[in-house]
């Protein structure tokens, strides 16, 4: 994947990249009312376990996008995707307040990228 659009973490010593895609953005928005509710939410949810269900539903969406990714160019080959049970399952509380600093990552460099792209694009590799 593009390194520059994902940061990576680690659930039961499986690799995931974090992708913030417009369908994520998209979905984001449906829930928060736009990615600059977001933040605010995730600081202010009422108690633990909201913050916990908020962070494991993000890291759910996005780490998806990967896989979604991946079974559009490999249609034969398809990976399962995540369910919000498995990561639920697969980490502790511990584990998912490292996950979020990962989620800040990839929504930073999605739209920093998406807001520098138009700079980009003359210096844009092709290929």
């Amino acid at each position: 994947m593009d390194n520059e659009r994902s940061a990576k973490i680690t659930i039961s010593g499986q690799e995931y990249e974090l992708i913030l895609t417009t369908k994520a953005t998209k979905e984001i928005a449906g829930r928060y009312g736009g990615l600059e509710n977001l933040g605010e939410k995730l600081m202010k949810s009422e108690n633990f376990e909201m913050a916990l269900d908020e962070i494991v539903w993000l890291i759910t969406l996005m780490a998806n996008q990967s896989l979604l990714i991946y079974n559009l160019r490999n249609p034969n080959d398809k990976k399962n995707l995540l369910t919000q049970d498995e990561i639920e399952l697969l980490t502790s509380p511990l584990e998912l307040a490292t996950y979020k600093n990962a989620l800040m990552e990839a929504m930073f460099k999605g739209t920093k990228r998406n807001i520098a792209s138009e700079d980009d694009s003359k210096n844009a590799q092709t290929g």
